[in-house]
């Protein structure tokens, strides 16, 4: 007999005198069997964290058992796909209850009529182990879906196998009998715990980077893949837009994008915008790498919070397949709020503005299960976390920001004035950091030259060196500097507005390669260092302005073509006649 409801508050359900339930199992609530999970269970009581609307829902409707956790289902058809917190499709929900998801409704995460086209990999007689591929169907144009031997189960002799064909996800393609003589029936899809990290065979070691395209994060500061970066900023400083920046141009595999909390008309925008982008790397639709997990921020506050948690089992699913993925979290600080809100209601003690104690250890448990990893088959693949922040008022010292500080390697600040400015992409170069330098250097001394992170490193001193300047310039004005101090601020406006600024519409500057950034790197060390001579000899520096080769290098990113690099050439021709005249005179 089912359990029955005691109090309702929110998404909050309590039972009472029951020992049926088991903790993180996932139940039904109420008449319209509404999606919930225990979170908390005592002697007396059973409390439910509810992921749909409790509207009209009363005391003593039943509650039923499922014996199972909380679980994503794992097969062909996610990738193009649209889901709301708790991998419902939310384009299959539309056409049964319209544009507003209606209350309990249950629909299999996965097309179940949708036929693939199956290539079985095992046959009779092979041992299959967990995390082996058994079977392989093309789910988009760009992605090969692997099915893999659930690590929920043990290894077994392939007793039976299917001819090769086409199958839907929930037929039965392979059977297999393990050590103790049990059998299991293998279909295309297999379900796993989200709150659960799926088992790899080894954490290696970080040594590729996540190229973008986006100068100030491939130079200035890097991601890994299998990293971690915090986008924290506020209102209207681009988190978003950087993401999709991130999503289109990034060389990984397969972009989980999460809207978590996020305004309905931002989500509106990324749904409707990556349906019409072009995956720049193959000329394909961008649809086919990417899947999307809705949860805006009129929607049920407890799936916010278990949003998180299934982007990130999607994203180490694919791994396991031997792909490298990029979740995009936008933002992990409505998340943080859908906790405060829950906890508010459980009435646990709070902590610092209200946050529960464990925000720190629930923010950590997200960010560990990126990595770079050699996964149970022996492949390698990777999950890289990228996670917006946004902290209100700008305030980077509210607990959100400071503890995502504690669990990511690389933070890139957004600025209010930058991005007010419209300097895009408006990381701050000063309060910006990335810790995956030393890691990455085999890659840029083999890729790009070993003089690429000591050209970086230049790059910023003479920004910080621009900063200290600058301050003085408030006090005193820039009249008053000599023209050796003069030339760094004019160079670092070179490099700012040159550099580091893009623009995310034009053919040439919406995604650079890293050649083409280290030439434009050296070319304006080159032209500093000549000019720093110029006026160590006595040159006056408006000499050196009225050349016209400040404002040329700030056009470079334009007048430049990614695929002619040769005309970097004339760059360094012009600057040695320039020295050269002003030599002999």
């Amino acid at each position: 007999m089912a359990s029955e409801i005691f109090s309702i508050n929110g998404p909050v359900i309590k039972v009472r005198k029951t020992k049926e339930f088991s903790m993180m199992e996932m139940v039904y609530v109420g008449k319209q069997k509404i999606v919930g999970e225990v979170i908390s269970i005592n002697a007396d009581e059973t409390t439910i964290q509810v992921y749909e609307s409790t509207t009209g829902l009363k005391p003593g409707e039943p509650v039923y058992s499922t014996k199972t956790p909380l679980f994503a289902t794992l097969g062909p058809g996610i990738i193009s796909n649209i889901f709301d917190g708790i991998e419902r499709p939310l384009r299959d929900m539309e056409k049964i209850s319209g544009d507003f998801i209606g209350i309990g409704s249950d629909i299999p995460s996965l097309n179940e009529e949708a036929l693939y086209d199956v290539t079985i990999e095992a046959q009779v007689g092979d041992r299959l182990e967990p995390g082996e591929v058994y079977a392989t169907c093309p789910e988009t144009s760009m992605i090969t879906h692997r099915c893999m031997l659930s690590p929920l189960l043990k290894g077994g002799v392939v007793k039976t196998v299917k001819p090769n064909g086409k199958y839907r996800v929930n037929d039965v393609i392979v059977t297999i009998e393990d050590d103790d003589g049990k059998q299991s029936e293998l279909t295309l899809a297999q379900n796993w715990p989200i709150r659960v990290a799926r088992p790899v065979k080894k954490r290696l070691s970080i040594s590729r980077p996540l190229l973008t395209g986006q100068r100030i994060i491939d130079t200035m500061f890097p991601i890994a893949k299998g990293g971690t970066a915090a986008i924290p900023g506020g209102f209207g400083t681009g988190k978003t837009m950087t993401q999709h920046a991130l999503a289109k141009w990034s060389d990984a595999d397969i972009i989980v994008y999460i809207g978590c909390g996020e305004r309905g008309n931002e989500m509106t925008q990324v749904l409707e915008e990556f349906s019409e982008l072009i995956d720049p790397r193959t000329g394909k639709a961008l649809t086919d790498r990417t899947t999307l997990i809705a949860n805006t921020s009129n929607m049920p506050v407890a799936a916010r919070e278990a949003s998180i948690y299934t982007g990130i089992t999607l994203a180490e699913y694919y791994r396991d397949m031997g792909y490298h993925v990029a979740i995009m979290a936008d933002s992990t600080s409505r998340w943080a709020e859908a906790l405060r809100e829950i906890s508010g209601r459980l009435e646990e003690m709070p902590a610092e503005e209200g946050f529960p104690a464990y925000l720190p250890s629930r923010l950590s448990q997200f960010y560990e299960r990126a990595g770079y990893m050699q996964t149970l088959s022996g492949k390698e693949g990777s999950v890289t976390i990228i996670g917006a922040v946004s902290p209100q008022g700008s305030d980077f010292s509210e607990p959100v920001t400071q503890n995502t500080k504690r669990f990511v390697r690389c933070f890139w600040a957004l600025d209010k004035s930058l991005a007010y400015s419209r300097h895009y992409p408006a990381i701050n170069w000063l309060s910006s950091y990335s810790e995956y330098d030393e890691d990455l250097k085999e890659f840029y001394d083999r890729e790009v030259g070993e003089e690429f992170l000591k050209t970086k490193k230049k790059i910023s001193a003479l920004l910080a060196e621009e900063a200290n300047l600058m301050e003085i310039v408030k006090l005193i004005g820039a009249d008053v500097l000599p023209d050796d101090q003069k030339l760094i601020i004019e160079i670092s406006k070179v490099i700012r507005v040159g550099f580091l600024q893009q623009n995310a519409f034009h053919k040439d500057d919406a995604y650079v390669t890293l050649e083409k950034q280290k030439k434009m790197m050296n070319v304006i060390l080159y032209f500093y260092d000549q000019a720093f001579d110029l006026v160590s000899n006595g040159v006056p520096f408006s000499t050196i302005v009225d050349s016209g080769i400040f404002s040329k290098l700030s056009r470079m990113k334009y007048d430049i073509p990614n695929d002619d690099l040769g005309k970097f050439d004339s760059y360094y021709h012009e600057i040695d006649m320039f020295i050269k005249n002003q030599q002999d005179d």
